[in-house]
């Protein structure tokens, strides 16, 4: 354990500022990890997926390296991090790193990594690891009450049994937190039919524009496009291939929206994919107003808590930070290096508006936090 200097120069600066039970901790760098330490650092300030990690390492403190994997090395990280008794430092996240590497060969080599592939990997590996959990505790309950109280009235149902013939899907903690959903509608041009289609997400990718906005992004998102030559789609109504106008809405909005800017694209001139440095303006305050009309929520607002950051000029190669907000003040995270910044600093990563500038500091993945109490609740 090491006390980095910025650690103390944030105490000093927030001095009885400081919140209370709150640690800004650096994390080591193992050699090109900071895809990995950014992101974490986003999620450790993401206060429900840190209330549930934390809540999930207390219960399963006495978990033995064979039943090791990737949420029980996440929850002991944030529940170490989260038991420091001082206030500033820096861990070494090695466990957890170790257990990435164990994990998904994509991520053992020293190579520059895609924080958004990692985010991605982390949080359907949890699902499955907390999936696969509560279906080992259901068979467990279904055993003991078979085995106390006869056969008879499992077979009737009364536990979690399939409705109808199909099980229910299990809902985790992580869906509560991430989870939203869209609704692909196609509507026929020529009996105006309307096939929708839901589909959920755990985040969004959005592609993006030189002198954009968030906002501009989420609204070409959900933009009508028209199948027609070669593109036209099957009417079941109609039995034949038509025109068609299809669209994607939110029809559910999530508690936290992550949002991914697709910086890195595919330029077939070149065969390689290019760093788009384009000016993209992500707002402190966001409202989502592209829900579907009959969706409860149809405004959604929500405050942005964390940016990961893409520094340097290609694809291949350059570094991540990260941009937290915790009790009202801006931090700036760099592996072992924390920093207090203002606000007005946000700014300073939305893009260039020349193709090439010295600024190379880009945000890639942000983080937002429903204002809505309603989905404050699990």
């Amino acid at each position: 354990m090491i006390m980095g200097a910025s650690g103390s120069k944030i105490e000093k600066a927030l001095g009885d500022q400081f919140p209370e039970g709150e640690h800004y901790f650096g994390l080591e760098n193992f050699g090109n990890t900071c895809y990995c330490n950014s992101v974490l650092q986003a999620l450790y300030f993401c206060l429900p997926f840190r209330d549930q990690l934390l809540d999930y390492y207390s219960q399963n403190k006495s978990v033995g390296e064979s039943e090791e994997n990737l949420l029980t090395c996440l929850a002991e990280l944030f529940t170490q991090i989260n038991s420091q008794k001082k206030k500033t430092g820096v861990i070494a996240p090695k466990r957890f790193v170790q257990r990435v590497k164990k994990q998904n060969e994509l991520f053992r080599s020293y190579m520059h990594q895609d924080a958004h592939e990692f985010l991605n990997f982390l949080l359907n590996e949890l699902v499955d690891i907390l999936e696969k959990e509560a279906k080992a505790s259901e068979a467990k309950a279904s055993k003991t009450v078979s085995g106390n109280q006869g056969q008879e009235k499992v077979s009737n149902g009364s536990i979690n049994g399939p409705v109808n013939g199909t099980t229910p899907p299990i809902v985790t903690w992580v869906h509560k937190i991430f989870q939203g959903t869209l609704t692909n509608e196609t509507k026929c041009l020529r009996c105006e039919t309307i096939t929708a289609r839901d589909e959920t997400f755990l985040d969004l990718s959005l592609d993006i524009e030189q002198n954009s906005s968030i906002t501009s992004c989420l609204r070409n998102f959900s933009s009508t496009e028209t199948l027609n030559a070669e593109d036209k789609f099957f009417c079941d109504k109609c039995c034949s291939l038509q025109e068609a106008q299809k669209r994607m809405k939110v029809k559910s909005a999530p508690r936290i929206l992550a949002l991914h800017l697709k910086r890195f694209k595919y330029i077939e001139q070149l065969g390689r994919y290019k760093k788009l440095s384009y000016r993209v303006v992500f707002p402190l305050e966001l409202k989502l107003c592209n829900t579907t009309d009959d969706a409860p929520n149809a405004e959604a607002e929500y405050s942005l808590f964390a940016v990961v950051v893409h520094v340097g000029s290609g694809p291949n190669h350059g570094h991540y930070v990260s941009l937290v907000k915790s009790h009202n003040h801006w931090l700036f995270f760099d592996d072992e290096n924390v920093e207090i910044i203002d606000e007005s600093v946000v700014q300073t990563f939305f893009g260039s508006t020349q193709e090439y500038s010295n600024n190379t500091d880009h945000g890639y993945i942000l983080f937002y936090e429903s204002s809505d109490p309603k989905a404050q609740t699990d």
